[in-house]
This record gives C-alpha cells, sequence and structure tokens, in this order.
C-alpha cells in the first residue's frame, strides 16, 4: 500500500523544494511536476512531489488524517 501526504510548498531551489504539513518541514523532490510555485499543495510519495492538488483537497485529506489520529 502507498500513502501520499498533501503538503504546502513554502520554498523552491530550482528541481527541490521544501514542503510542509502540520508543522512538519520536509525536503522534496520536485522533478516529476512543472509549474509549480510557493504556496501551491502537492502530493508527496518517497520524498518526490508527485501530483499538484487545490488545497480544498488537500484541506480535507489532512482533516480525514487528523480525525484517524495522525498529526500531519
Amino acid at each position: 500500500m502507498c500513502l501520499a501526504i498533501p503538503m504546502r510548498l513554502t520554498e523552491i531551489r530550482e528541481d527541490r523544494g521544501v514542503a510542509e504539513a502540520g508543522g512538519v518541514r520536509r525536503e522534496v523532490g520536485l522533478q516529476l511536476l512543472d509549474g509549480l510555485t510557493i504556496g501551491d499543495y502537492v502530493l508527496v510519495h518517497a520524498g518526490f512531489a508527485i501530483q499538484k492538488v487545490d488545497e480544498e483537497e488537500a484541506r480535507k485529506t489532512l482533516d480525514l488524517f487528523r480525525e484517524l489520529g495522525q498529526d500531519f
């Protein structure tokens, strides 16, 4: 089973970036996506942003994780 976490991009440096969710910050690879800007929400899996998602969908998913007892 694979799990991707929605995270908000806070920094972009060429093909790497920093993403944040629930106070947790991670360096992520941005090589798989084009046209990202700071503030975009992306699904992060295995250290890579694999899909851009809208903020509403990201927040719904993060709220669901919180309901399940996972703080992201």
